[in-house]
């Protein structure tokens, strides 16, 4: 990624000296640095209110409750998981997490799930059908309520942050759908 960002920021350069524009160009980089900035100060406040509820879900149940409710699912499609459920709970908190919209809350059950996963693999060297169910499902990142997308928009001035609910909803479910269909289709494939 660091060559790749070095990289257009080289043929920026000289594409604005070629065209006697570095002085405008540099201006922009500085505007956009500074405003990168400010984006990720105003990202605090939404990461940490939803942080915080996150915190009062799991203190309170209510993590546990949802984590309850698609586990029967998540047993369907990873059987492997009945066996493991130390991977299970995992699972079902990073996906209740995502759904959430909090990826950064998600991430560390993300982490531990695919280790419980690999504890429990015969062959270390191949992932398992779970795991990979886990990735498509994680790669297609559900949310209902995708938090910090509508925190960027509502730094960046969006008068409405929240129209962006429904869109997101729709289309997270299909990619969601999808990424399990493909998954189950191919997972007999390549044994």
């Amino acid at each position: 990624m660091n060559y790749i960002f070095t990289f257009l920021i080289l043929i920026s350069i000289i594409c604005a000296i070629i065209n006697n524009r570095l002085d405008v160009a540099i201006d922009e980089m500085l505007k956009s640095a500074t405003r990168a900035v400010q984006i990720s100060f105003s990202l605090i406040g939404i990461m940490a209110f939803w942080l915080g509820i996150v915190k009062i879900a799991q203190n309170s149940g209510l993590m546990e409750l949802f984590s309850k409710l698609v586990k029967k699912p998540l047993v369907f499609l990873m059987p492997d998981l009945k066996e493991n459920p130390n991977a299970l709970s995992n699972v079902a908190l990073n996906i209740s997490a995502n759904a959430l919209g909090l990826s950064n809350a998600a991430t560390p059950f993300g982490i531990k799930a695919m280790d419980n996963m690999q504890e429990k693999n015969p062959n270390k060297n191949v992932a398992t059908n779970s795991m990979c169910m886990f990735l498509a499902i994680n790669t297609a990142g559900f949310q209902i309520v995708p938090a910090v997308v509508i925190a960027i928009l509502s730094a960046n001035g969006m008068s409405n942050p929240t129209q962006i609910i429904l869109p997101t909803l729709i289309v997270t479910t299909i990619a969601f759908v999808s990424a399990i269909f493909f998954a189950k289709i191919l997972e007999g494939r390549f044994e």
